[in-house]
């Protein structure tokens, strides 16, 4: 097929495909899908061999959000039946975060609920990063706390994060549609806040929320214009209780085909599949290691993931192994910090987490039913006296 060895000679040279192009990627049928996994495969394996990064979530505060965004099970208004519990203590949060190391994760990925931090926050969140970092050597950290307000990033920074998350979830034309208590430009903002202060900044999109193929190009386009170096790619978890709780709208094949488009316009970064893969990938997970190059270990913020064990024999099975913590993620060009030039398009040829969590309806051709019963609210590891799942 033109269109893949196009993609594929665009990933090596990190050069920007066109929005039709991408958008061709989306409207492949499904007896081309194979094709397009072992095209975007050539890419990810030129830049990330066939290591796979373990990432682990801790969420630091649970519920009782005053945002109002539809995907989320912590939102304003909620009734989804989640976890709700107020700051986690640094030493409690250490614990978490040691399981996941324990499992294989390279990096902990402490969330908070909310709209944004307090001054004090940051120093609560300041004295858990020591509290991890002195417990795990060599462990990264990424602080996902929501809108930064000046001078946050920096002292995060200071407190030994290495990256700060902070997710556009959608195209900048629907996220009025999505959320009314902050704006597109509040996240933009946010994420050049972390840019600025020297972390590396991780931002990522939720497929499945009723959006149109134009709108995931859009997003992800606006992802590569920011350059982060991980883009988390989330599928909808539909949690009864939300706005979006009956939005069933992806298949595996549909999530196969998202994250080959955003490898293919994002060639050379860390590009992660975040929350919602066990719903909606299922038994295609191993395909998806074709393409994304980074995982979560276990369980998300509010939802349960499938057996940390079973995630690492998946990764065996499939034929990856998993990144050590002695091993550099990012191509050296990245990781040398050259891409960062202040918001311009890595490799353009001119001039690529919180994690959210959410899915996609199957599309109507298949027949395909829900899997309500594969939406499980978490009830162990942080905020609970029972073991995680790492």
């Amino acid at each position: 097929m033109d269109l893949l060895n196009t993609l594929v000679d665009k990933g090596l040279r990190r050069e920007l495909p066109t929005r039709d192009e991408a958008l061709a990627v989306l409207a492949t049928s499904d007896d081309d899908l194979l094709d397009v996994v072992a095209a975007a495969g050539k890419v990810r394996r030129h830049w990330f061999g066939r290591r796979v990064k373990l990432n682990y979530l801790v969420n630091l505060k649970s519920g009782l959000c005053p945002e109002d965004c539809s995907y989320c099970s912590q939102r304003l208004g909620s009734t989804a039946g989640i976890l709700k519990y107020t700051w986690l203590k640094p030493d409690q949060a250490s614990d978490a975060a040691a399981a996941g190391v324990a499992g294989g994760a390279k990096r902990v990925c402490l969330v908070a609920s909310g709209r944004g931090p307090t001054d004090r926050d940051v120093d609560r969140v300041s004295e858990t990063i020591k509290a991890i970092k002195d417990n795990n050597e060599g462990v990264e950290v990424c602080a996902c706390l929501g809108l930064l307000s000046d001078g946050q990033a920096e002292r995060l920074r200071e407190a030994g994060a290495d990256a700060y998350n902070h997710n556009l979830n959608t195209s900048e034309a629907t996220y009025g549609e999505i959320t009314t208590t902050h704006t597109y430009e509040d996240r933009v903002d946010t994420v050049q806040k972390a840019h600025a202060a020297g972390l590396s900044a991780c931002s990522g999109l939720i497929a499945g929320m009723g959006e149109t193929d134009e709108d995931l190009v859009d997003v992800v386009y606006s992802l590569r214009e920011l350059d982060p170096d991980s883009v988390p790619v989330n599928f909808l978890i539909p949690f009864e209780g939300t706005p979006l709780g009956k939005e069933w709208n992806l298949t595996p094949q549909r999530c196969l085909r998202i994250l080959a488009m955003t490898r293919f316009v994002c060639p050379d970064v860390e590009v992660r599949i975040a929350g919602g893969r066990e719903v909606h990938l299922r038994t295609m997970q191993p395909l998806a290691l074709h393409l994304a190059n980074s995982i979560f270990l276990g369980d998300y913020l509010t939802s349960e993931g499938q057996a940390g064990k079973a995630d690492l024999e998946m990764i065996a099975d499939a034929g990856f192994e998993v990144e050590g913590a002695d091993q550099v993620t990012l191509p050296e060009h990245r990781a040398a910090g050259g891409c960062h030039d202040g918001g311009g398009v890595c490799g353009s040829g001119g001039g690529a987490c919180g994690s959210g969590e959410e899915p996609q309806v199957a599309d109507s051709s298949t027949g395909a039913e829900p899997r309500t019963d594969l939406v499980a609210v978490r009830r162990r590891g942080a905020g609970t006296d029972l073991a995680p799942n790492a």
